[in-house]
């Protein structure tokens, strides 16, 4: 195993092997751009010091080697008393990590080095500043000790002098600095600083390698889902100084504009400074375009190179470099990271400037990045300025700001009453609170997770959501919440960043996004490549609009039992689940079929003869009586019936498990009553509108079934009551049953349910429950120490497990294909808008994808990634 390469040996292709920093350096050394010479110790060192505790035996012989390589190349030797090398040591992963790992510059400097630095430069400052900025770095990410340390010590020597700035620190004032901080290393470490470079060497080598497995550098894989990589690389590089006076500089550009992605210089730089200067913010850093009138042969050169490596790798490049006696060299070019509408905009202007093709243009966008276009958000200049006051899971983006109120339906009034805007705190929903959700703003819950019903019904209306927000206590019935600490009363207005999953205490501005006429472009470009259809989930036609504005081709699933939870509607369901009789419960019914035949009408309008999947009635009937003792009493008064009479009735529907209790089909089997009522407000709506002259097939999806027969039984109840209105109206109409697969069962019997069904919809969160055998409730308990313990790679509910419940929906797809060639098939559950769900649904041959409107763009691009990705490896 060949453990280092010299930057001269290798390429841009060599990510894996020599992480994303020592690949460009290699690359940009083959194009002749002016890098400082060095070498890369490999992420297999990384890997096998890693997993041994020692590095391979070969190692030293070949560190040796490259050393004594770059010796000659330099024409000077690490440690020589009168010629010294000056190294910096830095990581560099395969895939960037910014700032997560460590560096260590000007290496090599001891107490003699320093006075032959002295001599050669004739310029004493120079020499030690750079020796106290490596003792300091040295001591921080080699020795332990801590940074705040030799920062406090820098304060003080500021203070004594009454300067601001490190630059107004003198040679006499850096050496004593670097005496007191070598005290701190002794102090604090329990060791001296180690004064031979061989040493200095090999202890920053070992600390490099280490940061792969610290905290910040595990955290950020694990936010960035950031797998399968052997580890950092070590890139050892001649040192090049920016801080030898006013003709030396260092600074940080991107050949375009990373947040608006106009194609324009764009960075800054200090003068007389090191790279960590310019981050650090004690100075404030130049525009780059300044540069030109300080060293315009440095920023003519800068130019050209950014003209060069943007070319030469087809993407918006990060670079970072050093001027010293104003020569330029570039220490580091990589792959810039850039928000959501800067991707866009890059990707849609290097078509039109024939840099790269409409595919590769797809496939450099990450579809989830669409979020930030698709949802107001904070302004981000007040944000900076405002403290954080707590912190949940970022369940659906966006922004909300409004008076925290803790009553669904408090929030709905104010909303009505008052016009007012506000955040509804609950501890955590339930369907009963879809009135004040929707009335809403924003929804804060302090538990649930990402699949919780706060965050799919959030994400469903385009909501900002925060779920599962541990920092916060809500006394409700007090008409107060605790948020990190601060009483925040019913009222006090708050503000959430659903993007972060932050809250804040007071309201901050928001900002609409601008959907500009590139992501438009783009869009465009995703639907010619796609094969999946998109659909959407919605059930009102507000909702079915907005998914249509994103690009929507139908409705996917259409719940509804949301809107039985509406105005006056909720006591009539509530009637019809108390009446004793059929007789009674029919005259219930009547009552909501014009309201049902409305809704759907309403829908069918909106997707103006789209297609249009409405499921049955699915949620358990208790799900529609009230929890608490005070909506009790009171829902017994209007219904006119005794507490008792109420009370008896939501005991004999409680279940010990609703979610396999009595529901879905079962409810349609024990009440066919409800099945025909809704299959009649169906049949109906779409007679209306075939009235207006507009062609509508609707499908209607009967849900939770197992068995065919579950099916056959009620698509009877369905089509008696649709084929008598059609025949009534005289005309010709033509509408799909089917059904949701969700139950296992239901996928090893595709073959015999597709005999009855004309299409399926494939409804992954119960069929997630129900395989994997976890409660979606209650997962939030333990799933984290399963992604943390690699147990699972990803959460299910989030992303679909492919190998588990993917197998059920491959079969189900291949036996109902084969028992019915023609039938449709599509997939409903969240999961419907998930990046690589979407991709093996396409793999799968499903005919469409559905999720939230909010989702729809982000659904079209994943799905024309996935037909790019599979036409690729054919």
């Amino acid at each position: 195993m060949k453990s280092i390469y010299l930057f001269s040996e290798g390429s841009k292709d060599m990510k894996g092997l020599l992480g994303g920093k020592g690949a460009n350096l290699a690359e940009m050394t083959k194009l002749g751009v002016p890098v400082p010479p060095g070498f890369t110790i490999t992420t297999e060192v990384c890997d096998y010091y890693n997993k041994n505790g020692r590095y391979p035996n070969t190692l030293e012989g070949e560190l040796n080697t490259a050393l004594s390589t770059l010796e000659k190349q330099m024409g000077m030797k690490l440690g020589d008393p009168e010629n010294p090398l000056l190294v910096s040591v830095r990581s560099g992963a395969a895939i960037s990590m910014p700032g997560m790992m460590d560096t260590i510059l000007n290496l090599g400097l001891n107490d003699t080095t320093v006075e032959a630095v002295i001599r050669r430069t004739s310029n004493p400052r120079f020499a030690w500043d750079s020796y106290r900025r490596f003792i300091q770095m040295f001591g921080d990410v080699v020795m332990g000790v801590p940074h705040s340390k030799f920062e406090a010590i820098l304060h003080e020597a500021k203070e004594t002098k009454g300067v601001s700035y490190d630059i107004e620190l003198d040679a006499d004032d850096l050496r004593e600095l670097t005496a007191s901080f070598k005290e701190i290393i002794e102090r604090e470490a329990g060791r001296e600083f180690p004064a031979e470079p061989r040493e200095q060497l090999r202890m920053a080598i070992d600390a490099v390698f280490g940061s792969w497995n610290n905290e910040r550098a595990i955290l950020y894989r694990k936010l960035n889902n950031i797998t399968g990589l052997k580890g950092t690389a070590v890139n050892v590089q001649a040192m090049v100084f920016g801080n030898m006076g006013n003709d030396s500089g260092t600074g940080v550009c991107f050949t375009r504009n990373p947040s608006t992605g106009e194609n324009a210089f764009y960075g800054e730089y200090l003068m007389n400074a090191q790279g960590e200067d310019v981050v650090a913010g004690i100075r404030t850093p130049q525009p780059i375009s300044s540069l030109e009138k300080q060293l315009p042969g440095a920023y003519k050169q800068l130019l050209d190179i950014r003209e060069r490596l943007e070319k030469h790798y087809r993407d918006m490049q990060d670079m970072e470099f050093t001027i010293q006696k104003g020569k330029l060299y570039m220490l580091q070019t990589r792959t810039g990271k850039r928000t959501a509408a800067a991707a866009v905009r890059i990707a849609v202007e290097m078509v039109d400037e024939g840099l790269i093709t409409k595919d590769e243009a797809l496939l450099r966008i990450d579809p989830l990045q669409l979020d930030q276009l698709l949802h107001p958000q904070l302004d981000p200049i007040a944000k900076a300025e405002a403290k954080v006051a707590a912190a949940g899971l970022p369940a659906s983006p966006g922004a909300a700001v409004g008076e925290a109120v803790f009553d669904a339906q408090k929030a709905h009034e104010m909303v009505e009453r008052d016009k007012a805007k506000v955040v509804l705190v609950r501890t955590e929903t339930s369907p009963e609170d879809l009135i004040g959700m929707n009335a809403a703003e924003g929804i804060l819950t302090a538990r649930g997770g990402m699949t919780s019903h706060a965050a799919v019904v959030a994400r469903g209306m385009g909501k900002c959501c925060i779920a599962g927000c541990q920092d916060i206590t809500i006394k409700e019935d007090e008409g107060y919440m605790v948020l990190g600490g601060q009483r925040v009363e019913e009222g006090d207005v708050i503000s959430l960043d659903g993007t972060e999953g932050k809250v804040y205490i007071g309201a901050i501005p928001t900002v609409e996004p601008g959907i500009s006429g590139y992501f438009g472009k783009l869009m465009g470009w995703a639907d010619e490549a796609r094969k999946l259809g998109v659909r959407t989930n919605a059930d009102t036609p507000h909702d079915a609009k907005v998914a249509r504005k994103f690009g929507a081709e139908g409705i996917g699933l259409c719940r509804t039992e949301h809107m039985f939870f509406e105005g006056d509607r909720i006591n009539i369901m509530r009637e019809m689940i108390l009446a004793p009789d059929r007789p009674s419960r029919k005259r219930a019914l009547d009552k909501l079929l014009p309201m049902q035949q409305e809704d759907f009408k309403g829908l069918f309008d909106a997707m103006e003869g789209l297609p249009v999947t409405i499921r049955l009635l699915d949620p358990p009937l208790h799900e529609f009586l009230p929890h608490e003792e005070a909506d009790i009493k009171e829902v017994a008064s209007q219904l006119g019936v005794s507490v008792s009479a109420l009370r008896e009735k939501m005991e004999s529907l409680r279940e010990v498990n609703p979610m396999l209790g009595h529901r879905g089909v079962r409810l349609a089997i024990t009440y066919p009553e409800i099945a025909e009522m809704q299959a009649e407000a169906i049949i109906r709506a779409a007679l209306d509108v075939k009235k207006e002259g507009k062609e509508i097939v609707p499908e209607i999806m009967i849900p939770l079934v197992g068995d065919v027969k579950e099916l056959a039984y009620v698509k009877k109840v369905v089509c008696r009551v649709a084929d008598e209105l059609i025949g009534e109206a005289g005309v010709k109409m033509r509408y799909m049953v089917g059904t949701m697969i969700e139950v296992p069962r239901a996928a090893l019997t595709a073959g015999e349910i597709a005999s009855e069904a004309e299409f399926f919809s494939f409804g992954t969160n119960d069929l997630t429950q129900m395989t994997l055998g976890f409660s979606r409730d209650d997962a939030g308990k333990f799933l984290p120490e399963y992604l943390s313990k690699r147990i699972l790679d990803k959460d299910p509910f989030q992303a679909l497990d492919q190998e588990g419940v993917g197998q059920l929906v491959k079969m189900a797809v291949e036996k109902g294909r084969k028992a019915r060639p023609g039938i449709h098939l599509g997939i409903c559950g969240e999961h419907g808008g998930e990046p690589s769900s979407i991709e093996f649904c396409h793999k799968a041959g499903l005919d469409y994808v559905s999720c939230s409107p909010y989702r729809v763009p982000i659904a079209r691009l994943a799905a024309a990634q996935a037909a790019l990705r599979a036409k690729a490896s054919q």
